[in-house]
């Protein structure tokens, strides 16, 4: 029967070379990667699948409501700012406000 001791020098021997054999597949699989990309003239950038074309985001958005008091506006998208909030609990329309 074998000690604990002899089982975990074990464990740890084998550990070490399945560590082994995992960095020797992966180098072997970017080599394979590398190849394939000399080979198709290809770049990282082609891999990102990232258009080279901005995309449009953060686009103003023109405010419909106004505060004639404050001249605060808002856009009608997102939530309600808090002078809104505050005059439609007074009983005013949103309709009031509309630019």
């Amino acid at each position: 029967m074998t000690s604990v001791s002899e089982l975990l020098a074990q464990k740890a021997a084998i550990e070490q070379q399945i560590a082994e054999a995992q960095r020797s597949e992966r180098a072997g699989a970017v080599a394979k990667v590398k190849a394939l990309m000399a080979e198709h003239g290809l770049t990282l950038a082609d891999l990102s699948g990232k258009s080279s074309s901005p995309k449009r985001s953060g686009a103003k958005v023109p405010p419909k409501y106004r505060n004639a008091a404050t001249g605060d506006t808002w856009s009608g998208r997102g939530l309600q700012p808090n002078w809104l909030k505050a005059a439609l609990a007074s009983g005013k329309q949103i309709g009031d406000f509309t630019i």
